[in-house]
């Protein structure tokens, strides 16, 4: 099952809350780890939430043509999808899917075309987007106005996207992205 689903979404939209839904409940998709080169948070696990590797070993692997896609975001961290991670999930014969940002997303659906489903999750307004934000409490208030200021620009490429989820009411949200995931899986 050479395919992909990519969610994408303005950090703190809730892309992460419905990709760990969708793999909660259907055994076809298995998760792309991304991989950075930022501090690991408390609650992560390398392997499990990204591969935490140095800015050195990232930037040797984009000139060894590792990555599928990859973008320097806050402030010189990197985030990358390494090929081999699609070709690990490919070779389980299951669907891999996405938790990436908007840029990478981007990248991602033009690279695999009609073997992408590409979905643009949009938070119901800034204002909660900001308030979801600040109740993850993992933000200074410096990265937090970064965060901010790069989703302001990301919501604006909404409309490069077939599909868009309104994450105003989560059960709802989750039902149509099941719907949608499961209706490409059976094409």
């Amino acid at each position: 099952m050479n395919k992909v689903v990519i969610f994408c979404a303005p950090s703190g939209s809730g892309k992460t809350t419905i990709v760990k839904h969708l793999l909660s409940n259907d055994s076809r998709i298995a998760f792309s780890v991304s991989a950075c080169t930022r501090a690991k948070r408390a609650n992560e696990l390398d392997g499990k939430d990204y591969y935490f590797i140095s800015q050195d070993d990232f930037k040797q692997r984009i000139q060894q043509g590792e990555f599928l896609e990859y973008e320097e975001v806050y402030g010189g961290n990197y985030y990358g999808t390494l090929k081999s991670e699609i070709q690990r999930i490919w070779a389980m014969n299951k669907a891999v899917i996405f938790d990436v940002d908007v840029v990478g997303g981007l990248n991602i659906k033009n690279h695999f075309g009609n073997q992408a489903l590409a979905v643009f999750v949009k938070p119901p307004s800034v204002k909660i987007l900001e308030e979801r934000l600040r109740f993850r409490s993992t933000e200074t208030e410096e990265t937090l106005q970064m965060r901010l200021k790069k989703a302001l620009h990301e919501l604006s490429y909404e409309n490069k996207f077939e599909h868009v989820l309104l994450n105003e009411n989560l059960e709802l949200t989750l039902q149509q992205a099941e719907t949608l995931v499961n209706k490409f899986l059976n094409q």
